[in-house]
């Protein structure tokens, strides 16, 4: 079928561009992917945990989202404590802001109890009304940073404004930052890398051409999807969006011109030969997309929703490119001929005495050794796991030099690190009657008195508890003594203060703790589910496809067990990377399932690459050590140059100046080196080699279709980067 898929393609390539072209023109009247995001983490969460029935009790009977703040920070310029008149300026301040009449804002407060002991720091609460992703609280957020810095300009004294909203106002522009930053970088090592490998411009811009039109078709379709089913977008989508679709793009279309120049070097016509590397990587290309698709598909038994809205839209994404690489390049390729390698003449000849034969030799003569010693690099690295912390602080992620970030180092300078964000205990009444204040004054003094309670934050009106205006809901503000986002605070929120506050709850209410170290703790046992049961679905689907493709099931096995390893050392070399040198806290908490899918779904086009070639060669009737030794010769040039451009457009992350998409970046180029040059290159022939004709039972995959080829045929074929 992929023979009679190819031809049509090379020789109709005029109506395959047409119907392309039809679908870039049509993109542009879809909706925008960027209209579609959620910067809100919380919003992700299904309402069965208690931080999100908090959230909806808040909004119920306050007309505001749980968490929903911003805070003003205010200091003196030079250091000095403030002065009686730096107060008064403060307090004229919260005066003007509560009558600047800016949306949703409800109200400023301040006075001596927002007075640091210290006096170093003062603080003005916002009161906002809305959910904090809200665009519109964004709005807010930015006007009350304008009309701040109007009111204390030339008074000595300087501001920052932060809270949750702040901070996914910060959030978004360092993202938009990141996206412009990445994709330029991206762009220019793809170049760069293949302008080395091909020494051609036109080769090298032949995947810059199709993955624009390749990203804003599939953008659009992520955008139709997500809008038909309701589905939230987490904001890092776009950005990842990019980076994989170039990646994997130009993966796709360097196996395909790989195989073009082997058969041109082989005597074949530009047609005929390009048709016939069709046949032989449409296959292989086809299954590395199925592989990546059902592991990105494995996102959707999530229950945070940031993973399960990440994984289709990956997942199409990546069905789009695959699709483009079989139809829309070849095409483009046919039309062009072998002026796709203009100007360089070197598809003409082939190499000789090329790296790639060198290493096939040595694996042929010792697979064992081979097979150890890259095995015991990835155990090695493996090690680092050992010592993996996993952080949730949203403020470590921003840069530095943002608003937030800054006027979080400013508050600690005066008050404890939990009094940005407040844990907010809510008691609802379950009989319709009215709260009794002295019952709740008694129940947040019990709650202070919890292990890890810095202080009870009384209410705009001094008291312990704020009840609503129907009398059935009281809000009660605890400060933690440790930072909001601290695994200790978690820990709290999410367990020991939930355990107390039920169990001393007043009698005919309900109780439930919320704010942003609760949903935190929420976010991380969802988390923490989803490891557990999207690991092994992903690994059981990526074998069942690499089983069907081999026709073997003991092959599967040692790939898969590669690959997870794989997996647990780059997952080590980050830990000593960040955690080690960097000297980070720890990893973020989404980064092990990011990882994990990424290493495993497009690690394995590598592996699916090179045990395919494998599989070809013992078909063509060598023995095991000189399939090996033959299938790094003829393999290794493209999975090396494949791994090196996939690598380097992750690479581009580390320029984003977002703490995750850093560590992603590292991490994910670390894991296509491993695959590509550990794995692929070493492991999984050395052990193809070991295990022989058992690798491929129970299909007999490796059985001879033809005889065995010429020696000069395999001198042709040889080919180097």
């Amino acid at each position: 079928m992929l023979k009679n898929f190819g031809r049509f393609i090379v020789h109709n390539p005029w109506k395959v561009i047409a119907v392309w072209l039809v679908l870039l023109v049509g993109s542009f009247f879809a909706p925008s992917l960027a209209d579609q995001v959620s910067t809100d983490q919380a919003s992700f969460l299904p309402s069965s945990y208690e931080s999100v029935q908090a959230q909806q009790v808040s909004e119920r009977a306050f007309g505001q989202g749980a968490g929903a703040s911003a805070t003003i920070v205010v200091k003196r310029t030079n250091g000095q404590p403030l002065g009686t008149a730096d107060t008064e300026r403060v307090g004229a301040l919260a005066q003007t802001l509560a009558g600047a009449g800016i949306d949703r804002v409800a109200g400023a407060v301040t006075g001596p109890q927002a007075v640091s002991p210290n006096r170093q720091v003062q603080l003005v609460n916002i009161a906002l009304t809305g959910a904090p992703a809200d665009p519109v609280l964004g709005d807010s957020v930015k006007s009350i940073r304008d009309k701040t810095a109007a009111a204390l300009d030339g008074s000595g004294l300087s501001y920052a404004v932060t809270g949750d909203v702040a901070f996914l106002v910060d959030n978004q522009g360092a993202f938009d930052t990141a996206l412009v930053v990445v994709s330029i970088v991206t762009l220019v090592l793809v170049v760069g890398l293949l302008l080395l490998i091909y020494r051609s411009p036109v080769a090298a811009l032949l995947p810059v051409v199709v993955v624009g039109v390749v990203s804003a078709v599939s953008s659009a379709a992520i955008a139709l999807v997500v809008k038909a089913f309701g589905m939230q977008v987490d904001q890092s989508l776009t950005t990842i969006l990019t980076v994989v679709l170039y990646g994997v793009g130009t993966d796709y279309i360097v196996f395909l011109l790989f195989r073009y120049r082997e058969r041109l070097r082989a005597g074949d016509a530009s047609k005929p030969g390009l048709a016939a590397a069709v046949n032989r990587v449409g296959e292989v290309i086809a299954s590395a997309a199925a592989a990546i698709v059902i592991a990105f598909g494995a996102l959707l038994l999530a229950v945070f929703g940031g993973f399960r809205s990440l994984g289709p839209g990956l997942a199409i994404g990546v069905v789009i490119m695959a699709i483009a690489a079989v139809t829309l390049v070849p095409a483009i390729v046919s039309l062009i001929g072998t002026k796709v390698f203009w100007p360089s003449k070197s598809w003409q000849r082939t190499p000789k005495g090329s790296v790639f034969q060198r290493l096939g030799r040595l694996t042929g003569r010792r697979p064992a050794l081979v097979a150890v010693a890259a095995g015991g690099v990835l155990v090695v690295l493996a090690l680092g796991v050992f010592s993996l912390k996993v952080d949730y602080d949203q403020v470590g992620q921003l840069p530095a030099g943002t608003e937030s970030a800054r006027a979080v180092e400013d508050l600690k300078a005066g008050f404890p690190a939990g009094a940005l964000n407040p844990t907010t205990v809510y008691v609802r009444s379950d009989n319709g009657q009215r709260l009794d204040p002295a019952t709740l004054g008694g129940f947040a003094q019990s709650l202070a008195r919890v292990p890890g309670v810095g202080e009870l934050m009384p209410g705009p009106d001094g008291n312990p508890a704020t009840i609503s205006s129907d009398g059935t809901v009281a809000q009660i503000n605890l400060l933690l003594a440790t930072s909001p986002y601290s695994k200790t605070a978690l820990d709290l929120a999410g367990d020991d203060l939930r355990q107390a506050a039920h169990a001393q709850a007043p009698p005919a209410t309900t109780v439930l703790v919320g704010g942003i170290s609760s949903t935190f703790a929420d976010i991380r046992a969802a988390n923490n589910r989803d490891l557990w049961v999207i690991f092994p679905v992903a690994g059981v689907l990526i074998a069942v496809i690499l089983a069907l493709l081999l026709r073997s099931l003991v092959a599967p096995l040692y790939l898969m067990l590669a690959v997870g390893l794989g997996f647990v050392a780059t997952l080590g070399a980050t830990v000593f990377a960040f955690q080690g040198v960097g000297n980070r806290a720890g990893l973020s908490f989404s980064l092990p399932i990011i990882l994990y899918l990424f290493v495993v779904a497009i690690g394995t086009d590598y592996n699916i690459l090179m045990i395919a070639r494998l599989r070809e060669e013992a078909r063509a009737g060598h023995d095991p050590r000189t399939a090996a030794r033959l299938a790094i010769a003829h393999g290794g040039p493209s999975v090396a140059a494949a791994g090196l451009i996939l690598a380097g457009t992750f690479t581009s992350m580390l320029f984003a100046g977002v703490s995750f998409l850093t560590e992603m970046g590292f991490a994910v180029s670390v894991g296509i080196v491993l695959s590509a040059f550990v794995m692929s290159l070493f492991f999984v022939p050395a052990v193809t080699a070991l295990l022989g004709h058992k690798a491929w039972w129970p299909g007999h995959g490796d059985a001879t279709t033809a005889k065995p080829m010429p020696a000069t045929t395999e001198e042709r074929a040889l080919e180097t980067v």
